[in-house]
């Protein structure tokens, strides 16, 4: 029987005839900034009287969408891809593409731009509103249709957080001249760049914070070729005095230093409350040692920008790096927290069938893609919250973990209870009638930590998703629940013994390693309730333990912002679990005999251990994790950039084979902008690119393999990336 599939190209099948592109020009308005990667939907048909045609489709970034003959060009290339179905029909009756229909996001202009193809016929381009009616397409629809494309395939290209099934990724810009298209069109649409949004941390697209600059710093700033960016941000900033901000930064990656300077010296006379251009200073003074200077700096970025949380999250990135931990405390109290809004995506349909063809050639490198037992992990790894962050909450949390890999938790304890009220100072004085009325009552007991889906931490089911600001409310009051934690989160990780001893003495030595990491977890001390009320309105400018003065009982103390007290519990499961883990390690360790997990456990050790900031200790355990036959790519990224931080060229090369193999697994079919791309640049500038394909040559890779590893050395001889002539 004909299959009607394509070879190399994966594709989901319609239960009903076209219901993909009427789910997306239903689904247009909900689209809030890039838009969701393009849709290809194909008609199949054998030609027979009385056959069903079969509609099927899948998702694709990187073709180039500057006009309808490219994309037109690329429908037609899929009418040479179906699998030959290797019967004994006619070529009559086999299946074939009778038309088709490639779909765009233009993210300036809100609307959807599609392509119909008919094979064989003509092609037809025309534009899908919001509502839904059909436009005409101009050239300058057509332009920034082309950018919007590009920057999805640049920015969506690694980003682990974003996954759809049946999404293939092919590189967006394949030649030099691919450079030039694209800043010349970026030169173009620059100042509307604001229209297209701007990542979750930013709380208001400007001109120079929006995706737009974010995807020309990441494609030119990942590969070092900071010289491209700079010629666009020169001839911008003569229109637009903020860029010179991108321009100074852009100086600095390519070590230009005393141009960077001079530059930032005569745009703070024209724009002196620019927070960008600010913290381009900032980091160029941290980076001289200069962190006084620094500080000084950040404090002011938070007087131009007070409602932004990357202003807030500088000053105390500062802070920590001063050693002035508890105005670096004071000061991640005062973030202001956003809603987080996720990639758009499109809605999940039923299909009929799917066809997830695996790219010949690289199976022999990775294990079987099947569920076993090292596919399961243990509950009390599994619930942590932390993973479940995102956005400003994430970055939060970010903060608060270097915080305690600085000072440790119980120091972390001590500078919490001195900068802020806690729940029983503040009881106590409410009943001495000390205290003026609080701004906002204590909340009713919560259960603990709750992880929703805009990325809050929040107490108990009370709370709602909110903006600015809005998350300043009562602390959640973990007491009660804390004799429910020792039930349902004491529990310890499985253990394995790889020994052949009986059963009694099995259970003896994991009842010791048990009894050990008990008393280990048991002495990390659990943080009490803190106090918590409204803040007042407007965001307040960084305070200091010496100066700061609350309109309450205590002069010297802040009321602690609810999602922050919610952070320390997060924090504090993160640290039981670690605690607990190497307890548990060092037990096994004296006894002489193995600690053994499944690799998803190592897995969600490694991440733990670099949430913590112990790189080595998480190194080490996604290392064990390849010990194990489990299907994940993760442990082998990790990996990688590790080793290319080091410079450790062999056991990069090693790991990135395997990331490449999971990638096109996945259908990545690009070269640039990727992890193994940054990893493979920045070895080059350590060793030179021939010195990488010398070590992959060595490894005797089988030619499939061989081809893709080489793309990347290709790509720097072609762009001329730092590293790529010797």
């Amino acid at each position: 029987m004909d299959t009607a599939t394509f070879k190399d190209v994966p594709e989901l099948f319609e239960v009903e005839l076209g219901e993909a592109l009427a789910a997306r020009t239903e689904s247009l308005s909900t689209f809030r900034e890039l838009g969701p990667p393009d849709l290809c939907h194909v008609q199949k048909s054998t030609g027979r009287s009385g056959s069903t045609d079969l509609g099927s489709y899948h998702y694709i970034s990187g073709v180039d969408a500057s006009s309808s003959a490219s994309l037109a060009a690329y429908i037609n290339s899929l009418t040479y891809a179906i699998e030959d179905s290797g019967t004994w029909f006619s070529k009559s009756t086999a299946w074939k593409v009778k038309n088709g229909c490639y779909c765009c996001f233009n993210a300036f202009s809100r609307v959807d731009v599609r392509v119909d193809v008919k094979i064989p016929g003509g092609v037809n381009a025309y534009v899908i509103d919001l509502r839904g009616e059909r436009h005409e397409a101009t050239a300058e629809i057509w332009q920034e249709t082309y950018v919007s494309a590009l920057l999805r395939a640049i920015l969506y290209s690694d980003d682990p957080t974003y996954w759809l099934e049946a999404y293939r990724k092919l590189d967006p810009i394949t030649t030099p001249d691919g450079d030039i298209r694209f800043l010349q069109a970026a030169e173009k649409l620059f100042l509307k760049g604001w229209q297209v949004g701007s990542d979750p941390e930013i709380q208001v697209a400007t001109v120079v914070s929006n995706h737009l600059t974010a995807g020309i710093m990441k494609y030119f700033g990942d590969s070092g070729r900071y010289e491209r960016a700079v010629n666009l941000f020169e001839k911008l900033s003569a229109r637009e005095p903020e860029v010179a901000s991108l321009l100074a930064k852009s100086y600095l990656g390519m070590n230009e230093e005393v141009k960077a300077v001079q530059i930032m010296a005569s745009a703070m006379k024209l724009t002196p409350q620019s927070y960008t251009l600010l913290h381009v200073q900032c980091d160029f003074l941290r980076s001289k040692g200069k962190l006084e200077w620094a500080v000084k700096l950040a404090r002011q970025a938070v007087n131009c920008a007070p409602s932004e949380f990357v202003t807030w999250e500088k000053l105390t990135d500062l802070y920590v790096e001063l050693g002035q931990f508890d105005s670096a405390l004071l000061t991640l109290n005062s973030c202001p927290m956003f809603t987080f809004n996720g990639r758009d995506a499109h809605r999940t349909l039923p299909t009929a069938r799917l066809h997830l063809p695996f790219h010949r050639g690289i199976g022999e490198i990775l294990p079987e893609k099947t569920k076993t037992t090292d596919d399961e992990a243990d509950p009390a790894l599994q619930r942590l919250p932390a993973p479940g962050l995102r956005g400003t909450w994430a970055r939060a949390y970010a903060l608060l973990t270097r915080l305690v890999s600085q000072i440790g938790w119980d120091e972390l304890l001590k500078t919490r209870s001195y900068v802020f009220v806690m729940e029983e100072e503040y009881r106590m004085q409410k009943a001495h009638g000390d205290t003026a009325s609080p701004t906002a009552s204590a909340n009713p007991v919560s259960r603990g930590p709750v992880i929703h889906e805009d990325g809050t931490v929040v107490a108990d089911d009370d709370a709602s998703t909110r903006g600015v600001n809005s998350t300043n409310g009562s602390a959640a009051d973990a007491e009660e629940s804390a004799s429910e934690d020792e039930s349902t989160h004491a529990g310890i990780p499985t253990i394995r013994i790889s020994t052949e001893s009986n059963r009694e003495a099995k259970l003896q030595e994991e009842a010791k390693a048990n009894g050990a990491a008990q008393e280990a977890a048991d002495a990390l001390e659990k943080p009490v309730q803190a106090a918590a009320g409204e803040a007042a309105e407007g965001v307040q400018e960084p305070p200091s333990p010496s100066s700061a003065q609350e309109p309450f009982s205590f002069s010297n103390k802040r009321l602690c912002e609810r999602w922050l007290d919610n952070l320390f519990m997060v924090l504090y499961e993160d640290l039981r679990v670690w605690t607990i883990f190497r307890a548990e390690v060092a037990h096994f360790k004296t006894q002489h005999v193995a600690y053994r997990k499944t690799g998803f456990e190592w897995e969600i050790l490694g991440d733990l251990g670099l949430r913590l900031h112990h790189k080595e200790e998480a190194k080490e355990a996604y290392q064990r994790c390849l010990d194990t036959p489990r299907y994940s790519q993760k442990p082998w990224s990790k990996l990688m950039e590790m080793y290319a931080d080091e410079g450790d060229i062999q056991r990069c090369c090693q790991a990135a084979i395997r990331v490449a193999a999971y990638q096109w697994a996945d259908y990545t079919e690009m070269t640039y902008p990727t992890i193994i791309a940054r990893s493979f640049f920045k070895l080059g500038r350590i060793h030179g690119h021939d010195k990488i394909n010398y070590t992959l040559m060595s490894m005797g890779l089988p030619d499939s393999i061989s081809k893709i590893m080489d793309s990347y050395l290709q790509y720097g001889k072609a762009f001329k990336v730092e590293g790529h002539d010797f």
